[in-house]
């Protein structure tokens, strides 16, 4: 009776712990220059949170 239900659970925070956003970013790139200036941006700090939300 448990095993279904943990099972999901498990397969859910699977899905939650392997989203990357800098990932997705990365592969929605178009060519190859589009992809470097993507890196360049992501090594800026594009995806870091600021405090205060600035």
């Amino acid at each position: 009776m448990f095993k279904p239900v943990t099972h999901r659970l498990a397969a859910a925070w699977k899905r939650f712990n392997a989203y990357s956003p800098e990932l997705d970013y990365l592969n929605a790139a178009g060519d190859r220059i589009d992809l470097e200036s993507r890196q360049r941006e992501i090594d800026r700090g594009r995806f870091q949170s600021r405090p205060f939300g600035y």
